[in-house]
């Protein structure tokens, strides 16, 4: 059997990555050894457990991934941890909506049976995210898999919770919370989608209370402030009106009382600083219990809080009878004609605004008072700021740092209680009193308060997803809060602080931050000191469509990794981006689209070309235009990369190698590429360094495609070819060959695995290398006494001087088959000499027939030229073509260029259109005017040398 059989004839990134992903994970390549001096540590922001991949996932794991195999092959003790979360809102709705469709709500179930049905559904679809993570190659230890709801990782958040309790840090009290009136629970700012939405702004009266007078003794009596609002139903719990302090308008009749509209109560107008002297009429309704800003303000004056809804957004019993149990918009529309039949609405202008929205119930979202449970924040988020200060932390790129103090400067306390069944209940117990007790099992709150026999209840809410999440570092790698167990425990003393964390930057404040805080406040090393979770947090952009828009269902533009790496037909595409849609013009806009767009499906890529797109368009923090032609052209690098290797092994194959260097026996384009090679590994190796995966991937595409397969492959050509050249020299030219392409394959393979582990495997044992994986293997490290300056000059000369053959016959014309007599002129003699050591391979990659000198003063035949450096390369054109044909080619180019030339100029020349257009328009075409009389100079200079033929 030949050993080019071992590959097939063309690649199929199906076939090639069928099954090696399994061979990795059994084979137990992805666990940590253990055994080496230095550590590298991961964790795998977890994924909702029955969630499925999208382009975010797809990019944050192809980096990651990149980063722990490059460790592992540096000589690391490797631990990618892997790990999904429970996702409590996601999940819960999700059962939900399927006891739905058999008319069956939780609360017909109850707590208990529901969440069976949970933990059901938990074991049927949980596996989808991870069998996907694992289509994308992520090399991360299964073997120690978590789940935020496992048994150990529950024992850490009721320990969290208890500690934090018990310092004080955690509380309960009414605050203003993001209500979800349709989900009936508090959701976080990143669940709240704010859109841009055309609504309106109701300008309203409030008549002053009579009786009164302003400081200056001028009546107010009917007289009126006023105020706009976008929501007036909540005019109903306003608890104060107010005004800047500086505003003149309004300083004489700060402390006066006024009516609330549709009510009979009376509020007092207050100075307050926010207020906004320049918007509106600088007059603003206060209602604290329905706005965050005026909470703000109530709490600073002691204004009454007035809470006018029901949980499902229902009126309730503070408002007038006529509003009481209407839905709250159904309440505003009568609110609004009640205001202007008593003659408050002063008029009702069109106005922009942006509207909250629940992310996953697409219903509006409420500012609603509720009691909750917090942490207060500030204390923990000291140590924080100051970990990032001195530098035990640092943001890559730099920009971020800036953007994490300013939210850690001005922090507010953390919600952290949810109105649903699944999650982390929380840890408190009630007596029939109201009394509170909080402990890390219902008999541990009996036995520490001597409650006895008393009944309790437990909390119904469970805790914010956020907040399990915050201890993901440590609870993943076995923290139990128990010093001496933890030091005992060698996983979590290697591998913690993990080494690097990867996120989007949309959620440093709701998750890289929040790790940070609980982290050094809980995790301590061995003398005591607080432990950072990770050394390094490395943001990233997020990955939008080709246009620039982020990829969204309502969008119809969002591409499913999976789809790029197997392939996918134009039916099931359409069928994809609109199922679920509930307006039928949507559906029907995205279908027509997809059609247009993707006529013919999307074609398989396989794995390697879209992480290896993922990794070269990951530059500093900067979000991702996805394109899938950069992703085809990747797939063509996969190919290119599979050819070159097919032609070393075809020209191998049963022939002399030798199994070590040879440098003696080394020309200029072995001395030329090992000293790229080198070159390449220390430009990867300091782009992976400094996570800068863009240029890590330019560097190897830079090197594999131009220097090596462009120019190398072809220079060894010849030299194979060549009978009268000595075995020993192509022993080691073959030699070269192999060796240099498995260097590349172990630069590539962190970026493109399955390819390079398929390829290594056949050509990594010819030359005395291999092993069980490549992964296995050492990643490559520039060797600086072999970067050799010279042949590097040497060569560039000699690309240059083929590359100005190549334009010559491309300019004339020529074709590629024909071999050209080629003349040198200003030639020192030292490139004369280099030029005769390798004339051969320039005649081979030029096609040149012939190669004369020139003396510097003698008159060369009518030639075409150009230039490379000081020399003059020439091809002289008696005999070349038929001057005839040629001449009428270049006339009628000329012709067309002219007229081109002819149409600029006279735009140009209109005054009109150099008054109107816009200056970058004028210049564009200034530009285009110029390159056309280059090209007709050109060609002109071209005619008169063929004339003279």
């Amino acid at each position: 059997m030949s050993i080019l059989d071992r590959l097939s004839p063309s690649y199929d990134p199906a076939q090639i990555e069928s099954g090696t992903y399994e061979h990795w994970e059994n084979s137990g390549f992805f666990k940590p050894s253990l055994d080496k001096d230095k550590s590298f540590s991961i964790a795998l922001p977890p994924p909702n457990v029955t969630g499925s991949l999208h382009m975010g996932h797809g990019f944050n794991n192809a980096i990651m991934d990149a980063l722990t195999r490059y460790h592992r092959m540096r000589g690391y003790n490797t631990l990618w941890q892997p790990g999904t979360d429970h996702a409590g809102i996601a999940t819960q709705m999700v059962v939900e909506r399927q006891l739905g469709l058999q008319n069956i709500t939780r609360h017909d179930l109850g707590r208990e049976k529901f969440l069976e049905k949970v933990w059901e559904w938990k074991a049927q679809s949980g596996g989808t995210i991870t069998s996907q993570i694992r289509r994308l190659g992520s090399s991360v230890d299964w073997s120690r898999e978590r789940f935020t709801m496992d048994d150990d990782l529950s024992d850490v958040v009721k320990e969290v919770f208890v500690r934090l309790h018990e310092e004080g840090l955690i509380y309960r009290k009414k605050r203003l919370v993001n209500w979800d009136t349709k989900l009936l629970t508090a959701i976080s700012d990143l669940e709240v989608e704010n859109r841009d939405e055309k609504g309106f702004m109701y300008h309203v009266r409030y008549p002053f209370v009579k009786g009164q007078t302003d400081a200056n003794g001028v009546s107010l009596d009917g007289q009126f402030m006023h105020i706009a609002t976008t929501r007036p139903e909540t005019i109903l719990a306003d608890g104060c009106l107010a005004v800047h302090p500086d505003d003149a308008r309004y300083t004489h009749i700060v402390g006066k009382m006024v009516h609330v509209p549709l009510t009979d109560r009376t509020i007092p107008v207050l100075a307050d600083p926010y207020p906004d002297p320049e918007f509106g009429t600088g007059c603003v309704k206060i209602t604290p219990a329905h706005d965050f800003n005026d909470y703000e303000v109530g709490e600073r004056h002691d204004i009454e809080i007035i809470n006018l809804m029901n949980l499902d957004g229902t009126m309730n019993e503070n408002c007038p009878p006529a509003y009481q149990g209407l839905d709250r918009f159904d309440a505003r529309k009568n609110i609004i004609a009640d205001l202007e039949t008593h003659g408050f609405l002063e008029k009702v202008e069109p106005h922009e605004l942006k509207r909250p929205y629940g992310d996953r119930s697409g219903t509006v979202i409420e500012p609603l008072l509720t009691d909750q449970w917090y942490v207060k924040i500030a204390p923990l988020a000291e140590p924080a700021i100051q970990a990032v200060q001195d530098g035990r932390i640092k943001f890559v790129p730099e920009q971020y740092t800036n953007m994490y103090m300013a939210w850690m400067r001005d922090i507010q306390d953390w919600c952290i209680s949810r109105q649903l069944w699944w999650g982390h209940r929380i840890p408190a117990w009630y007596d029939e009193a109201g009394n509170v007790y909080v402990g890390r099992s219902e008999d541990e709150v009996r036995q520490k308060h001597n409650l006895g026999d008393t009944a309790l209840r437990q909390d119904d809410d469970v805790l914010d997803t956020w907040f399990s999440s915050a201890l993901w570092t440590f609870s993943t790698l076995g923290w139990t809060g128990k010093d001496e167990l933890d030091f005992q425990n060698e996983i979590l003393q290697k591998f913690h602080p993990t080494s690097v964390l990867v996120t989007g930057f949309d959620i440093i404040f709701f998750w890289v931050a929040r790790m940070i805080m609980m982290t050094m406040h809980f995790v301590k090393d061995e003398n005591g000191k607080p432990q950072v979770p990770f050394k390094t947090v490395y943001v990233h952009g997020l990955v939008r469509d080709g246009e620039g828009q982020k990829m969204s269902k309502s969008k119809g533009n969002v591409l499913d990794p999976l789809d790029l790496i197997d392939g996918i037909d134009l039916e099931s595409l359409v069928a994809k981006r609109t199922s679920g849609l509930m307006n039928p013009k949507d559906a029907a806009k995205i279908e027509k689209a997809t059609r247009k767009e993707f006529a013919d499906g999307i074609n398989a890529y396989g794995t390697d070309a879209l992480r290896f797109t993922f990794c070269a368009l990951a530059s500093t923090g900067r979000d991702i235009k996805f394109d899938l032609k950069r992703v085809e052209g990747y797939r063509n690098f996969c190919n290119k990369i599979w050819n070159a290797t097919r032609f070393v092994l075809m020209n191998v194959d049963g022939k002399a190698i030798h199994a070590e260097a040879r440098p003696e026996l080394w020309e200029l384009p072995e001395q030329w590429i090992i000293s790229r090679l080198q070159k390449a590994e220390q430009a990867v190796n300091l782009a992976f360094e400094t996570y800068r995966l863009d240029l890590a991937s330019a560097a190897i595409y830079d090197f594999i495609w131009n220097e090596y397969c462009d120019w190398y492959v072809e220079l060894t050509k010849p030299v194979l070819n060549d009978p009268n050249v000595s075995d020993e020299r192509k022993a080691q030219v073959r030699y070269v060959l192999l060796s240099v392409m498995e260097v590349a394959l172990r630069l590539t393979h962190p970026i493109m695995p399955f390819i390079t582990e398929e390829i290594w495997q056949t050509l990594a044992p010819m030359i005395g290398r291999g092993g069980e994986s490549i992964m296995l293997a050492n990643y490559p490290i520039a060797n600086e006494s072999r970067i050799n300056e010279q042949a590097e000059n040497d060569m560039a000369w000699l690309q240059g001087l083929i590359g100005a053959v190549r334009n010559i016959r491309g300019e004339m014309n020529l074709g590629n088959a024909k071999l050209l007599p080629v003349l040198l002129q200003n030639i020192t003699d030292d490139e004369k000499r280099q030029i005769e050591r390798i004339e051969p391979l320039f005649k081979a990659l030029a096609k040149v027939e012939s190669l004369a000198f020139l003396g510097n003063d003698e008159k060369a035949p009518l030639s075409s030229s150009s230039v490379v450096g000081s020399a003059v390369v020439l091809v002289p054109m008696k005999g070349l073509i038929d001057p005839a044909v040629e001449l009428a080619r270049l006339n009628k180019e000329l012709d067309k260029l002219t007229k081109q030339y002819d149409q600029i100029a006279n735009k140009l020349a209109n005054e009109g259109f150099v008054a109107k257009a816009p200056p970058a328009v004028v210049e564009a075409e200034k530009a285009k005017l110029v390159k056309l009389e280059g090209q007709i100079g050109k060609i002109k200079e071209n005619v008169a040398e063929l004339k003279a033929l």
